[in-house]
């Protein structure tokens, strides 16, 4: 037994997984230090010691989603040669992450501050990752069109940010109880945009 006036010690990665998993499904405001405690298994104490601030772990577990569950899409975007196969298996990947969010939450970075206007920077953070996406699904249009997988004078531009939003579509579905094959259809309605 560790002496009196020690902090616990604990696994902060799997700690932080936790924290990910509370972030994901309340979003950030309504994620009090409380149940981010409780589910981390440590004391307030040690998670101002370990963490800083409940923004500061919010960064920590935003960062820890896009490199496990939020890189999926962008995976099925780079790794998949034909353009088409390459949205559909991003959507897919999308739906499928806000499926598996703890109450089917939907994406981290597309809702997790939906009901936070107080913390600029934080919403900062996410709209910069929304943009990116819309920048990574351009680049994968605009190299279909040079290999003429699209028409030459596709809309990739436009038909990026109809993707980007297309998934935040699929959050808010998943969010409002939708299930996999409803999903599915909006993914296959999307795809009509490509033909």
């Amino acid at each position: 037994m560790p002496p009196r006036g020690r902090p616990r010690k604990f696994d902060r990665d799997q700690a932080l997984q936790q924290a990910l998993q509370i972030f994901w499904e309340k979003g950030f405001e309504a994620a009090q230090v409380g149940d981010l405690t409780a589910a981390m298994g440590i004391n307030p104490p040690s998670f101002y010691a370990a963490f800083k601030s409940k923004e500061a772990l919010f960064h920590e577990a935003f960062d820890l989603y896009l490199s496990t569950i939020g890189v999926r899409g962008i995976t099925a975007l780079d790794d998949t040669s034909n353009v088409r196969a390459a949205i559909h298996a991003m959507l897919a990947a999308s739906a499928d992450n806000a499926l598996g969010a703890p109450r089917a939450a939907g994406c981290l970075a597309a809702l997790g501050l939906v009901n936070s206007p107080h913390d600029h920077v934080l919403r900062q953070r996410m709209a910069a990752e929304r943009r990116a996406m819309i920048q990574r699904i351009h680049i994968r249009l605009e190299k279909g069109r040079s290999e003429g997988q699209l028409p030459p004078d596709a809309d990739t531009s436009g038909l990026a940010v109809f993707y980007a939003s297309v998934v935040l579509a699929l959050s808010l579905q998943a969010q409002d109880g939708a299930d996999r094959p409803e999903l599915m259809a909006t993914i296959q309605g999307a795809m009509h945009a490509l033909n």
